[in-house]
């Protein structure tokens, strides 16, 4: 009788189901989807035309290619980086190994402003790196070297925590097989680790692109935010907007939007691809 209610009406527990399956969707339409939508609706509110000349514009243009160009080499460093390290952390004891884990891990724990600031005072004016990057004649602050260098911190973790947990989890039989029969390094990492961790890594991938395209905080702060010059995309929406040049700033968050859209996709099928591999 208690679990339908004195045995009239339905059952506590799908009235209960529903609100709470109620109150879930109501939170996501209002905190996601309406905005998302909303931000289409204002982008072609005035026509096609205005959109497209947004689009077309220097500055526009200047900061997709200045994303997709801080996106090209964080990815592929990264994913050098990331596999490198997480077969060395797996295979591998060593003291500090935890503390290791933990460092690799503060990219996610610390502020994205504060690794700006952190940049500026490594880097800038009166930073510890001063002296040196003058005589070198290299800049940093306020230049794409120093945006690329706040991309890579920002998505550092993403690649070598996706491929751990996979690598604690296969069995090293393979490995050793294929060095017995005389395979060297790269051809046993080639032929045997990577189709054994190829889905996770591809996860890491889409994970550090989407991270590196929408970055925002510390590549803000490191840059200047410099129209023309050091502006990505997440900066020209911000920039736009204070400028009262809504179509434009629309026009970028519709490009960004898509290009997160396609993200998801992406990820999508690999998730499809791995558990359909998974189920044979």
């Amino acid at each position: 009788m208690g679990a339908h209610g004195g045995g009239r009406g339905e059952p506590v527990d799908t009235w209960q189901k529903k609100t709470i399956l109620g109150v879930a969707i109501t939170y996501i339409l209002l905190t996601v989807i309406l905005p998302f939508i909303n931000v289409f609706i204002q982008a072609f509110a005035k026509g096609l035309g205005p959109f497209l000349e947004a689009v077309m514009e220097h500055d526009f243009i200047h900061a997709t290619k200045l994303t997709l160009m801080l996106a090209a080499i964080t990815v592929p460093l990264n994913t050098l980086f990331g596999t490198v390290a997480a077969i060395l952390i797996t295979r591998n004891e060593f003291p500090g190994k935890v503390l290791l884990l933990s460092l690799l891990d503060l990219p996610f724990s610390i502020s994205p402003v504060v690794t700006g600031l952190m940049l500026m005072l490594l880097y800038g004016r009166a930073g510890w790196f001063a002296t040196a990057l003058a005589d070198g004649g290299l800049k940093v602050v306020f230049a794409f070297s120093g945006m690329l260098l706040a991309t890579l911190f920002v998505t550092l973790p993403f690649i070598v925590r996706e491929l751990i947990p996979t690598l604690e989890q296969m069995d090293l039989a393979q490995e050793e097989a294929a060095r017995s029969l005389g395979a060297n390094p790269l051809q046993v990492f080639w032929h045997v680790t990577l189709p054994n961790i190829r889905w996770g890594l591809l996860y890491g991938v889409i994970l550090t692109n989407a991270r590196a395209m929408g970055e925002f905080g510390a590549v803000s702060v490191i840059s200047g935010n410099i129209i023309g010059r050091t502006q990505t995309l997440t900066l020209f929406v911000e920039s736009a907007y204070k400028e009262y040049n809504s179509e434009a700033a629309f026009a970028a968050a519709v490009l960004l939007s898509c290009l997160a859209l396609g993200t998801l996709w992406v990820k999508d099928k690999v998730e499809q691809a791995a558990a359909a591999e998974a189920a044979k």
